[in-house]
């Protein structure tokens, strides 16, 4: 399995590249950085330390866009620390960024490899917008794209309305979702209910090693700050849950497609992920994504611990 990642590196993306990155069947062609937990110039930085740490240090990095397409950035330091890692510290990174950019690396290895490529983005999809300006084919060269943002029937992070990776650059995720994707969303529908418990803390605490004892930190940060969400020390695995649905489609178990449309002018819902959920919806030409809405949660926290051992 070939698989682009597109990220912000954040301690959920970490979690996400640590997952692909165990895998042996999964060739990382690419990754591509973007503005969202931090600037595009420490998620870039991060992944490399990242990719380092977990084992998959030859993986082509690009830095990708610095800004939205319209708007100012909005970033989440208080959510992943200073430092986008929970403000624990990596060793500097050995490898530097290629040349290209984000947009550019995908568009690239999507035509060398037509219909060979999967696209995980955990990430605003800046990036992705860019790259389909590039080669409008895109989505007929890409085989499947999972994206990790949105709330589609549950209220959002950011807003009452707005989930952060859509609200961080609406236009880019309304040219995405009207690209005609073969896409699955995995939004906060999804990621809210699927967390890593105070116990599978614990237990990863307990795993030797560098990537697990690391992995604990940058989680012990997380969870510090989903205890003000949820009132207990655990916290919400958004990305990794993603790459799950991308390599282990199996864990899900329930679905539904609905055309996604983004919100664009509303004073109180810009960045809102809109699916007409009505028994007779109006027609739409858009092609549908399948939003998840339940997944074997234990299965996947069981691999997840898996892949840090």
């Amino acid at each position: 399995m070939r698989v682009f990642i597109d990220c912000d590196p954040g301690i959920d993306d970490a979690v996400a590249l640590a997952y692909l990155a165990a895998r042996p069947e999964v060739e990382i062609v690419g990754v591509g950085t973007v503005f969202g937990n931090n600037t595009v110039a420490v998620t870039t930085d991060n992944a490399l330390r990242l990719l380092e740490l977990y084992g998959r240090p030859n993986v082509p990095v690009a830095m990708g866009a610095e800004r939205p397409l319209v708007q100012a950035p909005r970033l989440a330091e208080h959510v992943h620390g200073g430092n986008g890692l929970g403000d624990v510290a990596l060793p500097e990174p050995v490898g530097s960024p290629v040349a290209e950019s984000s947009a550019e690396l995908l568009v690239r290895l999507a035509r060398e490899n037509p219909g060979g490529l999967d696209v995980l983005a955990v990430g605003p999809l800046t990036n992705l917008a860019i790259a389909l300006g590039l080669e409008p084919r895109l989505p007929e060269l890409v085989r499947r794209l999972v994206v990790m943002g949105g709330a589609v029937e549950v209220p959002g992070n950011v807003g009452s309305h707005t989930e952060a990776n859509i609200v961080n650059d609406p236009e880019a995720a309304e040219a995405v979702f009207a690209a005609g994707f073969d896409l699955d969303l995995v939004a906060l529908d999804i990621t809210m209910r699927t967390v890593a418990t105070s116990e599978w803390l614990d237990r990863l605490k307990g795993v030797p090693g560098e990537r697990a004892q690391r992995t604990s930190a940058f989680l012990d940060f997380y969870a510090d700050f989903y205890k003000g969400i949820f009132g207990s020390r655990q916290c919400a695995m958004h990305d990794p849950l993603a790459a799950a649905v991308l390599i282990d489609p199996y864990l899900v178990t329930e679905s539904f497609e609905v055309p996604i449309r983004v919100e664009l002018n509303g004073s109180l819902t810009r960045g809102m992920t809109v699916a007409d959920r009505r028994p007779r919806p109006s027609a739409d030409q858009r092609r549908a994504a399948r939003v998840v809405t339940s997944v074997s949660e234990d299965e996947f926290l069981k691999l997840m611990l898996d892949s840090l051992r």
